[in-house]
């Protein structure tokens, strides 16, 4: 996978836990930084740091805009959308790397 595709992605705390969404354009970097804690905020803040689920995009405007999106959803929805591709809310970073 290229590594600066732009990207949308949930993080999950553990199966059906707190969930996060968020874009990036790299996405290894930006997942290794929630696991390690890097900066401080909600995935510190709730060790949300499971990838359960990622979207490529061929643009930045589009991830943006389907982050947004998901964000606006209910809970159901983005825990369906997760279940769809990942049933087990398997770890996918170390697919990635």
């Amino acid at each position: 996978m290229d590594r600066r595709l732009p990207c949308t992605y949930l993080l999950a705390s553990c199966r059906r836990g707190t969930l996060y969404v968020g874009v990036t354009g790299n996405l290894i970097k930006r997942i290794w930084q929630h696991k390690n804690d890097v900066t401080d905020g909600f995935t510190n803040r709730y060790s949300v740091h499971l990838l359960v689920w990622f979207e490529l995009h061929e643009t930045m405007e589009s991830a943006i805009f389907r982050e947004k999106t998901i964000k606006g959803w209910k809970r159901d929805w983005k825990i369906r959308l997760i279940e769809e591709d990942n049933p087990h809310w398997i770890d996918l970073y170390s697919a990635l790397i």
